[in-house]
């Protein structure tokens, strides 16, 4: 592993061996373990639910910070997800809404995928009424090569059951404003 990434350094054009080089691949494996450490979790052993303090109303996290990876570029996107369910005798601690955002984008992801792995999580576990997701994410590969647009910011959605329906889409759309 270590001798591959000195390799791609040396690919673009640098001396993997010059003192500021010598632990990079050492330091890059180390960060891989961060970054892509979605891999070493399962999306059920984040999300707890309970029956105590269940309700009927809608429930929504919103602005949860994340950082991904693209899995077509290996450029980083990030931004914030909002997500919102209506209960079906049972919920979440808010806390698991966090750490489920960071199961999935701690993978190599596109943003589409991400948002869908998300809302299909929580079907699955939580069995809810509905499920929602929105993500506002930039995305280095825009930015930074190709197109080269600072300020593009990528908007997708993942909808579930119940918010199919108008008025259930557009009270959670308000509530994320």
């Amino acid at each position: 592993m270590l001798q591959n990434l000195r390799e791609m350094l040396a690919y673009i054009g640098d001396d993997p061996a010059r003192e500021g080089l010598q632990e990079t691949p050492k330091r890059i494996v180390k960060s891989w373990k961060k970054l892509f450490g979605g891999y070493q979790q399962k999306p059920q052993d984040v999300l707890k639910t309970f029956v105590e303090g269940s309700c009927e109303e809608m429930v929504v996290l919103k602005d949860i910070e994340f950082y991904s990876t693209c899995e077509h570029h290996l450029q980083p996107f990030f931004g914030t997800i909002s997500i919102g369910y209506l209960p079906n005798g049972r919920v979440l601690g808010i806390s698991k809404l966090a750490r489920l955002v960071e199961v999935f984008a701690r993978r190599l992801q596109i943003q589409e995928k991400l948002v869908a792995q998300i809302a299909d999580s929580l079907m699955e576990t939580l069995h809810p009424h509905g499920v929602m997701v929105v993500c506002k994410a930039k995305h280095m590969c825009i930015s930074s090569r190709g197109i080269e647009k600072h300020n593009a910011v990528m908007v997708t959605s993942a909808i579930r059951g119940a918010f199919n329906k108008l008025e259930v889409r557009s009270e959670f759309l308000e509530m994320i404003k």
